[in-house]
């Protein structure tokens, strides 16, 4: 049993590489520096430098010299690229999502318009257009707003060619700083969504779909981000699949509409208070708090392998909750920004408590239910070459 797994320069790649190779895989990593920390683990059969130009020019010779029978990939970037190429190369099956469903999930219009059509409810908003009269909209609009682009991936590179930084999410408070915010893009003629902002915590309901059947799920609550208002998950709880059981049932809905078949995530903000839930997107490849799934018995690199590769069809034991995952140094600068930063907090509905934070962060080392996204006791070597990474790159900047 041989994969290639493209892009395990972070931890989402470390995790795919630690189950596959927990269960006798020979993992081949393939990384941008040759130095990453999937290919430190001792899960990893071989590390690849990966080579320049498009993943088209050199993937068939690597399928050819590592006979991987299996290809798994985490950016988006990348997946664009390989939904482009066929979904078997030289005997070695891509077990990525095609361009049509893949498609649907990158532009977060179509996956809001089609979870609206079932009955999920999403976050109010308008999308702006060349044309419209954005101060009228803006004076009619009730603020807080939260701008979000509807296809990262596409507008992106159009950002950097005109000099304009990407922004994930920007929280804005009122008609003037709306309109000032749109008129930065004026030059591309290209706008992010206008959407409410939603109050509550993020929920990730984690599902594999195999033929239209959701074969695998798993489901987290966010309870820390980078940055504070909103990012990339830093500590997150698994909750036990009996609670939001009838979102779960239309987060699978979804799924099917869309045609996805392999892992998806769909994302949302729920409220305790009112129970609302508010579909944010569909995280359509695998996601940054995989390693909380995997230690809680969720492996969907595995399941999607074991399925697609060795054929087995039976399910796989329910997953275990109440586990934590922390992903530390980003969860390091989240606490520096409550501490010291807290002006540059952008979300303006944000609860600042920076002694419970302190004392959740150190208590959260002592916690039995623990987890790391890159340490584990028994696989030290990822952490060990992100130290050595992280020192070189301050040695650097020193240096000049």
């Amino acid at each position: 049993m041989t994969a290639i797994v493209l892009g395990s320069d972070t931890p989402i790649g470390l995790a795919v590489i630690r189950e596959l190779g927990a269960h006798g895989v020979q993992v081949h990593a393939v990384s941008r520096t040759g130095a990453s920390i999937g290919g430190a683990s001792r899960f990893a059969h071989a590390e690849h430098m990966r080579p320049d130009g498009p993943i088209a020019d050199w993937l068939p010779e690597l399928i050819a010299t590592s006979g991987a029978r299996a290809l798994l990939a985490i950016s988006e970037t990348d997946l664009i690229e390989l939904a482009a190429l066929p979904d078997v190369i030289g005997g070695c099956r891509i077990l990525t999502p095609r361009a049509e469903p893949l498609a649907k999930v990158l532009d977060k219009s179509v996956t809001l318009a089609l979870g609206r059509s079932i009955g999920i409810d999403v976050s109010a908003g308008w999308q702006p257009i060349e044309g419209e009269d954005f101060g009228l909209r803006a004076r009619t609009t009730i603020y807080p707003v939260v701008l979000k682009w509807a296809d990262p991936p596409a507008v992106i590179p159009i950002l950097e060619t005109h000099g304009i930084a990407f922004l994930k999410a920007e929280f804005v408070m009122d008609a003037a700083a709306l309109t000032q915010a749109l008129g930065r893009y004026a030059g591309i003629a290209r706008w992010p969504l206008v959407q409410d902002y939603c109050p509550g915590l993020g929920i990730g309901q984690m599902i594999t779909m195999a033929k239209g059947v959701a074969v695998m799920r798993f489901q987290h609550r966010r309870l820390h981000e980078w940055p504070p208002e909103g990012g990339v998950s830093t500590l997150c709880e698994g909750v036990p699949l009996h609670e939001h059981a009838t979102q779960m049932q239309k987060s699978e809905a979804l799924l099917r509409m869309i045609g996805w078949e392999g892992p998806a995530m769909v994302e949302y903000r729920h409220d305790p208070v009112t129970g609302r839930y508010w579909l944010m997107e569909v995280n359509g490849r695998l996601w940054g708090s995989l390693p909380l799934a995997s230690a809680s018995g969720a492996t969907f690199a595995w399941e999607q392998y074991r399925r697609e590769i060795l054929g087995q069809a039976d399910l796989s034991a329910s997953p275990r909750s109440g586990l934590r995952a922390r992903y530390m140094i980003p969860e390091t600068r989240r606490l520096a920004r409550v501490l010291f930063q807290r002006s540059a907090i952008a979300d303006p509905l944000f609860r600042v408590r920076p002694w419970r934070d302190l004392f959740d962060y150190a208590a959260g080392f002592l916690r039995p239910g623990t987890r790391y996204y890159v340490w584990r006791l028994d696989d030290p070597g990822p952490l060990w070459r992100d130290v050595s990474n992280i020192v070189r790159k301050l040695w650097r900047r020193v240096r000049g």
